[in-house]
């Protein structure tokens, strides 16, 4: 299900602060040296860095 129209504008990692995007059920950060990609859960974001899956 796709998020928002206009929520990725504002929302950022909270890692890294980078900008977010949109891939199947997560969002990836954009920065490369962070790489983290957040599960999305019933349409709602969880940006927890303790939820997010690691770059293989």
């Amino acid at each position: 299900m796709p998020l928002e129209a206009g929520l990725l504008d504002i929302l950022a990692c909270p890692a890294c602060h980078a900008p977010l995007e949109e891939k199947d059920t997560e969002l990836l950060c954009t920065a490369q040296e962070c790489g983290l990609a957040y599960p999305v859960r019933d349409g709602i974001p969880v940006l927890l860095v303790d939820e997010a899956r690691r770059p293989a």
